[in-house]
């Protein structure tokens, strides 16, 4: 549960106060990281956080939806307090100024070089205001009193932000605690190198004993790695190495010569001439090796020590996040894998667990240990939105864009939800089920295929109108077993449909057309994309084939 009360709300974005910013500002930029999901670069752009900008604290452009979110953030620091009318009148007179491009342009001729007239060219707002939905959102630590109710009944375009909508909508962006079990490690005899970098923040190198290691809490389920870029990856070259050096006594007292060591954080640490003494802890890097001694404990001797680093710091600071990102590089690591601790990725893990439990999870990062359910990937769900949302299917055989440079386009936007994951998984198990009808088999069978596939159904969804209230609120179609299931006899119907007119564009190319090439050309799958698109509502027009929403009522009725 999160306290929007003042002044604890401030401990909920103190890394965006600064004297320059006002709290109200810092408040939205933390509002879109946590509910828009947009990660800090972006939210923090979207705000505008100095005096005289119009009325005006942020604003959201997003193309997928053709909305414009304007903001206006407040914080009460009266706890018994409500918002009234007045307040909402105000901020729709705000609003005024964009309901036409006119207006708009007066109000770029009037600011001057305010925030708010950047912010509105980087935007492209004149180009955009005539043909997206605008939205007012009023952000506020309180809630709406009887007047204020009233009000937005009549008034739809602003959308309330409130205390209550807050707290019932919040998902964690925090990973689990570390370990609380204090541990003891035997140094006796052993020479300690320290070094100091402040009064909090401290590292000792010491080899510890293997079976020491192996007895903290949090291996055998996996926690003890919570913070670590990836679980464990099971049978590399790396680890098998390992594996074969444990298993060989004669070489367990050069093991500190030839092994990397792990690294510990951890919140507290006592030490004397023999012992070490740590707690609230948990491993950084040394992942893989620490699975391999835990699983091979019976050949572990006394002789068998590994170079530990020990460092006390903060376990929560972004230099801890900084020593752990810093420190993994022995397995390739990957961008992907860099990405699993991101605020993004654990809200969505958070998610999965209570909206979807024991029918989905999502797996942030490579052999972590999951839930029970059917697993999603983070990568194939990056992949998925390439080609539904961003409508980029010839570009998902670049697979480092999803965690790269295409990150924010893909993770960082509102609608990013564990919803829409399941929602597009869905769609592509439809879509997986009938390549097997294309009558180009290794067409077929070639990844970037489906991925066509499913950007021209999101072409189709688009022209139906259960389509795109399916596009807009994914939820009331897949939380619960029944409509998921309702929806995959739907979409079998109209992929059924989709492959057999890509059939009759693609089988006259002949079974030796360059399918790996064509399914990189933007314009030969736009081009395919319109001829299917366009048969099939014709088809639909006609009366030849149901439309989705047809299907869809069939199916529920």
């Amino acid at each position: 549960m999160i306290n929007l009360d003042y002044p604890d709300l401030l401990d909920l974005f103190r890394q965006h106060i600064d004297p320059k910013r006002s709290e109200s500002a810092s408040f939205l930029i933390w509002y879109l990281e946590n509910y828009y999901r947009l990660d800090t670069q972006d939210a923090v752009d979207s705000v505008c956080d100095q005096r005289g900008d119009k009325g005006v604290d942020g604003i959201y452009v997003n193309d997928a939806d053709n909305t414009i979110d304007i903001f206006q953030s407040r914080i009460s620091q009266k706890r018994n307090s409500s918002v009234g009318d007045v307040a909402l009148k105000e901020f729709f007179g705000t609003l005024s100024q964009f309901t036409s491009k006119e207006k708009l342009q007066n109000l770029l001729n009037t600011a001057g070089d305010v925030q708010v007239a950047r912010l509105i060219t980087r935007l492209d707002l004149l180009s955009k205001i005539e043909s997206y939905e605008i939205r007012g959102v009023y952000l506020c630590n309180l809630d709406l009193d009887g007047n204020g109710i009233a009000y937005l009944a009549t008034t739809p375009v602003v959308v309330f932000a409130g205390k209550s909508i807050l707290e019932r909508t919040y998902v964690s962006d925090k990973r689990t605690e570390p370990i609380s079990a204090p541990v003891v490690f035997d140094v006796a005899g052993f020479s300690i190198a320290e070094y100091i970098v402040d009064a909090n923040t401290r590292a000792v190198i010491v080899p510890i004993k293997a079976k020491e290691l192996t007895a903290l809490q949090g291996i055998a389920d996996q926690s003890l790695f919570d913070r670590n870029v990836r679980g464990s990856l099971g049978g590399t070259k790396v680890n098998r190495d390992i594996v074969t050096s444990i298993r060989d006594p004669g070489v367990h007292k050069l093991f500190p010569l030839f092994h990397n060591g792990i690294t510990i954080i951890c919140r507290t640490m006592g030490q004397t001439s023999e012992k070490i003494t740590i707690d609230e802890y948990f491993v950084v890097n040394g992942c893989q090796s620490l699975n391999s001694l835990f699983y091979n404990r019976s050949s572990l001797t006394d002789n068998l020590r590994i170079l530990t680093k020990i460092i006390r710091m903060d376990v929560a600071s972004n230099l801890a996040e900084k020593v752990t990102r810093f420190s993994n590089n022995q397995n390739g690591t990957k961008a992907r894998d860099f990405k699993s601790n991101n605020p993004i990725q654990v809200r969505l893990q958070n998610e999965f667990e209570t909206q979807y439990p024991n029918r989905y999870c999502i797996e942030v990062k490579r052999g972590e240990k999951l839930p029970s359910g059917e697993i999603i990937s983070n990568e194939d769900a990056g992949l998925y939105f390439m080609a539904f949302d961003l409508k980029e299917p010839w570009a998902t055989h670049r697979k480092y864009q999803v965690f790269d440079e295409k990150y924010g386009d893909i993770f960082g936007r509102p609608e990013v939800k564990a919803d829409r994951i399941v929602f597009c998984h869905t769609l592509m198990g439809s879509v997986r089920e009938a390549t097997p009808q294309l009558n180009n088999k290794l067409f077929g069978k070639y990844a970037l295929t489906r991925y066509a596939l499913l950007y021209i159904l999101r072409l189709i969804l688009e022209e139906d109108e259960v389509g795109k209230e399916m596009i807009r609120n994914p939820g009331g179609f897949v939380r619960k077993p029944e409509p998921q299931q309702r929806l995959r006899e739907c979409l079998r119907a109209i992929v059924n449909d989709i492959v057999i007119d890509v059939n009759g564009e693609v089988d006259p190319l002949g079974d030796d057309f360059d399918y790996r090439d064509k399914l990189r050309d933007a314009e030969w799958v736009k081009t395919l994309a319109r001829a299917v698109v366009g048969n099939h509502l014709k088809l639909v027009q006609r009366g030849r084939i149901q439309s989705f929403k047809a299907e869809w009522d069939k199916a529920s009725a």
